[in-house]
């Protein structure tokens, strides 16, 4: 068994040890007393060192905690080994974690709104809640909240209690036997084995960063301490980035983002209607440029320089006209589209599906529009003769 120094000490970063077993060639090591804190709760691991080599992995293996390194220890079992704890990540995540136990405590105590499940990450970190029905304008309100209980400073304490007879934990613990329990002075009791602050000051602050609907649940972002700090930064660097290009103060930033989304959502509507106007002309003078075949249907082939599905627009405009049957082809790429007109009698999705399966192709779509592709662009005339347009032909660029 491994006697795990951070249950009791959460500030010591710097420890011997021996080495009780070494595996993997000396990269997985377990030793008889360690402060590495392993993955665990959500938690992550801590880094350091293991005598000279780093630890790049800590895993919790039940009884035993071990010690994954960058290289062979190249010790004996039985030897002394003194860890060092990199403290600015585990400081990180004792604020982090502590933040969390808060948060929640403000959330099922003053909210109604119970933890289901917590993340740690490296950047930033989430906790679901069981609530559907959230709203966002209440994270202000939650996030001055918790911040008032940290610079209350209330203590933080460790304490070790029988499962049997523990009480007012937040959450019931479904462990027998003792029970490691982190308490924040008249705020909150849970069990938990993972690494905290002396006191709720040394969170520093907490930013509640956004909320989104996960699985009936609210899942809420949030960061705490020299994380928030920096997060807090970076967005009024990205704001204020953003503010300079439209020549404004960052404040006036999102009436300043919905017009130009405003303007974009006009711009838009006018270059698609300016693209069927273009497209009206062009079917015009195509379809008068045409001669009906003998069965008076008039082919018209189509190639595109880009995606074939820029074209559907003229290529409607043409089977609007009547009596007409369009493909548009890229040769480079492979990909066809055919719109035909009612009076043509021509499915298109029918035949065009038909004659791409053929090459190995995939496509269809509805009688008067479909679109596909050929896995060999080569094959793309044999496709074109197989819907009646000969290669033969004249071809118009779009």
């Amino acid at each position: 068994m491994t006697d795990r120094l951070y249950y009791t000490d959460a500030r010591l970063d710097r420890f011997t040890a021996v080495v009780v077993e070494s595996t993997d060639d000396g990269r997985r090591v377990v030793l008889d007393r360690t402060a590495f804190y392993p993955t665990s709760g959500g938690q992550p691991h801590d880094l350091g060192t293991l005598g000279s080599i780093g630890v790049v992995d800590v895993l919790d293996e039940e009884e035993r905690i071990v010690h994954c390194l960058a290289e062979p220890i190249g010790v004996p079992v039985g030897s002394m080994l003194v860890g060092q704890i990199d403290m600015a990540r585990r400081f990180d995540h004792m604020q982090q974690h502590t933040g969390q136990h808060l948060l929640s405590a403000v959330l099922t105590d003053e909210f109604g709104w119970p933890t289901v499940s917590v993340h740690f990450g490296d950047e930033t970190n989430t906790v679901d809640v069981a609530c559907d029905a959230f709203d966002p304008t209440r994270l202000a309100a939650i996030e001055r909240r918790v911040n008032a209980l940290i610079v209350q400073n209330r203590r933080v304490t460790v304490s070790f209690e029988d499962a049997a007879v523990a009480t007012g934990l937040r959450k019931p613990s479904d462990r027998a036997g003792e029970l490691r329990i982190v308490t924040i002075d008249g705020a909150d009791r849970s069990a938990c084995g993972g690494t905290h602050v002396d006191a709720t000051g040394e969170i520093g602050v907490l930013l509640l960063r956004r909320a989104e609907k996960t699985k009936g649940n609210t899942r809420l972002e949030f960061v705490c301490g020299h994380r928030a700090v920096s997060r807090a930064r970076l967005d009024a660097e990205l704001l204020t980035a953003a503010a300079r290009t439209l020549s404004a103060a960052p404040h006036d930033l999102p009436g300043l983002v919905e017009q130009q989304q405003q303007r974009l959502t006009e711009g838009e509507r006018e270059r698609k209607r300016l693209i069927g106007e273009l497209a009206r002309y062009q079917a015009a003078a195509l379809w008068t440029a045409s001669t009906p075949d003998s069965d008076g249907v008039r082919r018209i082939r189509l190639s595109a320089s880009g995606a074939i599905k820029e074209a559907e627009p003229l290529a409607q405009q043409l089977a609007a006209l009547g009596g007409c049957a369009v493909v548009v082809s890229n040769a480079d790429l492979g990909g066809v589209m055919m719109a035909t007109a009612e009076d043509t009698g021509i499915d298109a999705g029918q035949r065009l599906r038909t004659a791409l399966q053929a090459v190995g192709g995939r496509g269809g779509g509805s009688p008067r529009l479909a679109q596909g592709a050929v896995p060999d662009p080569s094959r793309l005339p044999l496709v074109l003769d197989a819907l009646g347009f000969r290669t033969s032909l004249p071809e118009q660029s779009v």
